[in-house]
């Protein structure tokens, strides 16, 4: 590993260490622990040697070798190219179901740096925090190396306002990399994923704030007042994801996707497909907001659909199945309906253009309902 890397530097927000304080001690009586994480690509490994490799499963090992003889289990719930708009409608089933005593949040790659972010990023906080296992959480911020940038500016305003660790490679590594020390290539083949070195220093940056913690683990700490008025409308902490096995639906030409899901990242799965021209389906959802889950392909002519809410025809969402990169099919989340009064709305959704040489069908993932 690179010499000289201050992990210091890397923690932008101390937080509040009640909960992490309190699970030590817990951990300390030899009680069952579950670790957790969620995030992109970075998060679920991409571009590590093994899964082994990557930063979540080292940050676990640290937990394994600090109490060792425990039952510890491990939850990786970093699925790629996501953001936290659909981490808050999907942490409840990937992760907060396993009732994690400990929680890594990592989307500043994937979330922009704007308000509807903010507002995303603080919906899936209080959601984890408000769970009813209150796990102790800490945020990680990872850098895009190629120019610095990440969502950070968003993330830690909601890091700082409840109180939550923040850990950040922007300040921590990136330094090191924009001013030459360290060459880009050493740690990152594209800029942007880790290979096994970059993923072992996020690692230590996090493990080394955690020594921090436990060596102070006896002190006194003020519990966390989390309970407290949003920073922004927070019209996503309780969105739900339907797809085809909790929602009625009705309509013609839509295929429901019966294959089995073994992983957290066979996202193409639980879905519908449709490869007929004015192939439809129709459901009814309660909520604010509402956004659509569906393939882009770059196997390329794909097929086209509309989304329509509540008959209004005039104002037609397209979901254009065609994706402009190249490194593979995207799982797109489009929002069609925004800071809305909650109610009950007819969401349909119509193949409008089924090209005759098309390779792949129109794959609608999922319906996510906001409020």
């Amino acid at each position: 590993m690179i010499n000289n890397i201050d992990p210091d530097k890397a923690v932008v927000n101390r937080g509040n260490w009640y909960r992490l304080k309190k699970l030590f001690r817990k951990a300390e009586d030899k009680e069952r622990l579950t670790i957790g994480f969620i995030g992109g690509s970075v998060t679920q490994g991409s571009l590590a040697s093994a899964p082994e490799a990557c930063y979540a499963y080292r940050v676990f090992e640290w937990w394994q070798k600090k109490f060792p003889n425990r039952e510890l289990t491990y939850v990786n719930a970093g699925v790629g190219g996501t953001d936290s708009q659909f981490g808050v409608a999907r942490v409840q089933s990937d992760l907060l179901v396993y009732r994690p005593d400990f929680v890594i949040v990592e989307f500043s790659i994937n979330d922009g740096e704007n308000e509807h972010f903010l507002e995303t990023f603080e919906g899936l906080i209080r959601k984890i925090l408000y769970s009813d296992n209150e796990p102790a959480v800490l945020i990680l911020n990872n850098v895009k190396y190629d120019d610095g940038s990440n969502a950070e500016g968003r993330h830690n305003v909601i890091g700082k306002e409840y109180e939550v660790p923040c850990i950040s490679m922007k300040r921590g590594i990136y330094p090191w990399v924009e001013n030459g020390i360290i060459q880009k290539s050493r740690i990152t083949p594209d800029g942007l994923h880790p290979n096994d070195e970059g993923h072992g220093l996020i690692a230590h940056s996090i493990t080394c704030f955690l020594e921090a913690v436990y060596d102070k683990r006896f002190e006194t700490e003020q519990r966390c007042f989390i309970t407290r008025p949003p920073v922004t409308k927070n019209t996503f902490q309780n969105s739900v994801r339907y797809q085809n096995d909790n929602i009625v639906y009705t309509g013609e030409g839509f295929v429901p996707d019966q294959s089995k899901k073994d992983f957290v990242s066979q996202f193409f799965k639980k879905g519908w497909t449709a490869d007929e021209q004015d192939a439809y389906i129709v459901f009814q959802i309660e909520a604010a907001g509402i956004a659509v889950q569906y393939r882009k392909t770059i196997r390329h002519p794909a097929p086209k659909a509309i989304a329509v809410i509540d008959d209004d025809w005039e104002n037609a969402a397209l979901l254009d199945g065609d994706f402009d990169e190249d490194w593979g099919d995207c799982l797109f989340l489009q929002t069609i309906l925004h800071h809305t009064q909650k109610r009950l709305h007819k969401v349909e959704i119509r193949i409008c253009e089924m090209p005759p040489n098309s390779r792949l069908p129109f794959y609608l993932v999922s319906v996510i309902g906001s409020y």
